[in-house]
């Protein structure tokens, strides 16, 4: 499960949850965070990656042009990158069953 974390997360998410999500990335780390959505729309789906953002961009994306790329779309408000870390290690399995899962899309977590 790669995951591709959004310009709105720390980039140190990425070696934080290495454990768990192996060969995952960041915008930044790739050189990518002054890049259009659209490109990283398209980057996502070819390099097979879930992108995961705290904004509605992507959102809005996936409802133009379906998936993949999937979305994990974290609806928390201003909070530390321990926050969002915690939120993906609780949610570790929720997130594998959805990766595999081939009719959704887009996975909210709060």
């Amino acid at each position: 499960m790669r995951l591709l974390f959004d310009h709105n997360l720390s980039p140190r998410l990425v070696n934080i949850l290495a454990d768990l999500y192996p060969n995952s990335n960041h915008l930044y780390l790739r050189g990518l965070d002054q890049e259009s959505d659209q490109i990283v729309w398209e980057i996502a789906k070819t390099e097979n990656y879930l992108i995961v953002t705290k904004d509605s961009d992507f959102n809005e994306l996936l409802i133009l042009k379906g998936f993949p790329p999937k979305i994990i779309w974290i609806r928390l408000g201003n909070c530390s990158t321990k926050t969002i870390e915690l939120l993906l290690r609780n949610n570790h399995e929720t997130i594998l069953s959805f990766g595999e899962d081939k009719n959704l899309g887009i996975l909210i977590l709060k």
